[in-house]
């Protein structure tokens, strides 16, 4: 009987995304990014690894791997609301521009900005108002993937790197992972907060079955937050 993924599998998948004119907008491999065109360095494209039913690729990606044979290419049509959601006019805000003068920025249509934490693109300009698209680029579009699950993750130590990397948002090789018996240690470049630390733990103890989490800094890192007299 052929073994199939289950939610919760970590999995080493690689996959392109195109657009409904073939346009790849989206892919694991450098010699597709290098032919479409896409920005990347050297290296720097790669098959990810990820925890089925973790929300950590696209909706209706992340579910369409479930129950897939390893080595095998799939396709997969994913409508707007599975990919990157719906254009929705509540997003389409009108900014002043006495606001982007403020922060010294000239805007332009096309220009991208960061507005209280929320990334959009400069549409048009008219009567010292900017109208800024907070949808993502790629909203109210159908995609396609096509994609192969190379191999089911089985080390333990290599599912906790692929899970704190993407949650954090660091590459594996600035932390390290320790398995002792049933708890796992995970030593980070910089000091987090407990309660994000905490939350984390939990969710790596449900998918992984590791019981207990600890979490190291640097020591440079605490020393840092000490007060100066």
């Amino acid at each position: 009987m052929v073994e199939k993924t289950v939610a919760h599998d970590f999995v080493e998948v690689t996959y392109t995304g195109t657009l409904n004119n073939g346009v790849v907008f989206d892919t694991t491999s450098e010699e597709v990014a290098h032919q479409a065109g896409l920005p990347h360095h050297h290296g720097s494209v790669q098959p990810a690894i990820v925890c089925i039913g973790e929300q950590q690729l696209l909706p209706g990606l992340d579910k369409d791997l479930e129950n897939k044979e390893i080595g095998k290419e799939y396709t997969v049509i994913l409508p707007p609301e599975s990919a990157f959601g719906k254009r929705d006019i509540k997003n389409i805000r009108i900014i002043p521009m006495n606001t982007f003068r403020e922060h010294e920025v000239q805007p332009r249509p096309g220009l991208q900005v960061d507005v209280d934490g929320e990334r959009g693109f400069v549409t048009s300009i008219a009567g010292g108002r900017v109208v800024v698209n907070f949808n993502h680029p790629l909203a109210g579009k159908e995609v396609t993937y096509t994609y192969i699950i190379q191999r089911k993750i089985t080390d333990v130590s290599e599912k906790i790197s692929s899970f704190v990397s993407r949650s954090l948002g660091f590459p594996a090789d600035q932390f390290k992972v320790n398995i002792n018996g049933e708890k796992g240690v995970v030593e980070l470049p910089l000091h987090l907060p407990a309660q994000f630390t905490d939350v984390l733990s939990k969710k790596l103890t449900e998918i992984t079955g590791i019981q207990k989490f600890e979490f190291q800094f640097k020591k440079e890192e605490r020393q840092s937050e000490k007060p100066v007299h």
